[in-house]
């Protein structure tokens, strides 16, 4: 390809409207342009990038057993109703009706479609195991869109799914999805870590993030400096550090202080001239069916996602300022234990505390030397809060937890029967009984692939690219194209270099040499063959994008030579 007739637009300086270095370089590097809020027109550049990411996924799908199919964009209500989503989805999902009044969505996401299909198809036991994958488009109505093509509301998804006949054969076809993405995203020139996660929307029992560490990244992972435990912020255990409630001996008396106004931890620890971690918050919750209490330090914080799973509810929130006056007798930000008749659930960490300070249930009271087991009962101790630098490892026992920051681009879970049960998909086994098929779903963000990908590999010139995804395998750079020495040169080492079949950016612009080389850098081809003076002696640079190397090279030589250190990286 040459670069004069390539839609190659580069961009000298940083756009304003960018928030982190892949949406900057993406902008600069002429790969993308935005047309509306979340919505990215990709160009040739990104789209050759694009294009080897999802060649190297279909290569590890069709590996483990899947088969790639296509399926609607545009898809109907009924299906959502039927899994029960329609209406709990959330406004991220775009729905609209057509000129016969019948309702549709832009889909979000195929677990509806993929299990009517399938549900239609598959009678028999002997069908099963069966994995479908597509690489097609989504639609999510992100209420933040932002970071490029990172969040953005339209984007290409590799989402896969497999049924099987039973748990067992879910738990394998589970296990070759993991194995497969650890080979995509290796491939793909990523450092990355698999972190168990919580299910979300989704739903299901059990699922893995994989996400590319990045101090850039918006999630935060917490993995074992010891093991190989990994979770994602909502899914982060901590192992518990304590097993005994303090003794009666060492429990002071209770005592009734008033805080005047002092509601929050920083206001009431700084009044009593206490620590943070010396304080007990009680935040009050509710659902449909029940209002309960939770216990965690005043240096903790409690875990929403962690305390609906425990709950096994869906729908639980913080509970309205009615409410909690209420139950209470107070207004927010005096409550606490004593006293409460609703259940209490307490995180494990209080189990060794004493004489700690809580709320009085009383306008502008607080309680100090408050001891669990004599003042109040808690129904239940638990994990209930997020995890935080240097806790305990709950898989092992010397190992300590460590914050990192990623970006997600995969995510599988196990569904089990939650949507074959509410679709109806069944097969009959070999005494022609019913079963609902088990099912998993796995899903990869191409375009955050890429986008985690530059985030990673970068650096103050631009991006650079990982051979697997790079656009071309290398780029030829005529310094003088007036120079007929150095024109013919260049045509000569472009046409060799493309006739051995590699992939080649010839830039033959009539520009400056240094225009030339900034934009070389910028768009991260890892190899960069520069025709210049030495020419005339037949005599070639060959440098090394990520490392800056520079090796002086025969024309004779330089085709092996690129191949060999393409094949190398």
């Amino acid at each position: 390809m040459r670069y004069s007739q390539m839609l190659l637009p580069t961009l000298k300086e940083d756009p304003s409207d960018a928030e982190v270095v892949s949406h900057r370089l993406m902008l600069r590097a002429g790969m993308i342009r935005k047309l509306a809020a979340g919505i990215y027109s990709y160009l040739p550049l990104a789209q050759r990038v694009v294009k080897k990411t999802e060649e190297i996924i279909r290569e590890e799908m069709n590996r483990a057993g899947a088969q790639e199919v296509i399926l609607p964009f545009v898809q109907p209500a009924e299906l959502w109703q039927k899994s029960g989503r329609w209406d709990i989805y959330g406004k991220e999902m775009v729905r609209f009706k057509d000129r016969s009044d019948r309702e549709f969505c832009l889909g979000p996401t195929h677990e509806e479609v993929i299990t009517d299909l399938v549900k239609n198809q598959v009678t028999s036991y002997r069908q099963l195991p069966l994995t479908l994958y597509q690489i097609h488009l989504k639609f999510r109505d992100e209420v933040r869109p932002r970071f490029g093509i990172m969040r953005a509301r339209e984007f290409v998804m590799k989402d896969a799914y497999s049924f099987d006949v039973d748990e067992k054969g879910a738990e394998e076809s589970y296990q070759r999805m993991y194995h497969a993405y650890c080979n995509i995203f290796r491939r793909c020139g990523l450092t990355f870590r698999a972190v168990e996660a919580d299910t979300g929307p989704i739903g299901g029992s059990f699922s893995h993030e994989f996400m590319v560490l990045a101090d850039t990244g918006e999630d935060i992972i917490f993995s074992c400096n010891r093991c190989e435990y990994a979770a994602s912020r909502d899914k982060a255990e901590i192992g518990i550090a304590g097993e005994e409630v303090v003794p009666p001996g060492l429990c002071g008396e209770m005592k009734r202080v008033k805080t005047p106004q002092q509601r929050t931890v920083e206001e009431v620890t700084q009044f009593l001239k206490v620590r943070p971690h010396e304080l007990v918050k009680t935040l009050i919750f509710q659902d449909e069916k029940q209002v309960i209490a939770a216990l965690v330090r005043g240096d903790h914080e409690t875990n929403e996602v962690k305390l609906r799973s425990l709950l096994a509810t869906e729908t639980l929130s913080l509970a309205d300022d009615e409410t909690i006056e209420r139950i209470t007798k107070a207004p927010k930000g005096f409550a606490g234990p004593v006293g409460l008749t609703i259940t209490i659930i307490a995180d494990h960490a209080l189990k060794t505390m004493k004489n700690f300070v809580t709320g009085g249930n009383e306008k502008d009271v607080h309680l100090l030397d408050v001891n669990l087991g004599r003042d109040f009962q808690v129904e239940r101790f638990a994990d209930i809060r997020f995890a935080q630098q240097g806790d305990s490892c709950p898989r092992c026992s010397k190992g300590e937890l460590q914050m990192a920051r990623g970006i997600e681009v995969g995510h599988i879970f196990k569904l089990g029967t939650k949507y074959s049960e509410s679709l109806g998909a069944k097969f009959l086994d070999g005494q022609r009984r019913e079963h609902y098929m088990v099912m998993g779903c796995y899903g990869i963000g191409v375009g955050r692939t890429v986008a985690a990908a530059i985030e990673q590999h970068y650096d103050k010139n631009g991006i650079i690219f990982p051979s697997s995804i790079a656009p071309f395998q290398v780029t030829v750079v005529s310094v003088n194209p007036r120079d007929p020495v150095v024109s013919e040169a260049s045509e000569r080492i472009y046409g060799k270099l493309a006739h051995a079949g590699l992939e080649v950016l010839f830039d033959d612009r009539d520009e400056r040499p240094g225009i030339k080389f900034k934009d070389a850098d910028l768009i991260g081809i890892p190899l960069r063959v520069t025709v210049g003076e030495k020419a005339k002696d037949g005599v070639f640079d060959i440098k090394v994008r990520k490392t800056g190397e520079v090796l002086l090279v025969r024309e004779e030589e330089v085709v092996e030579k690129i191949r060999e250190m393409s094949s190398g990286d």
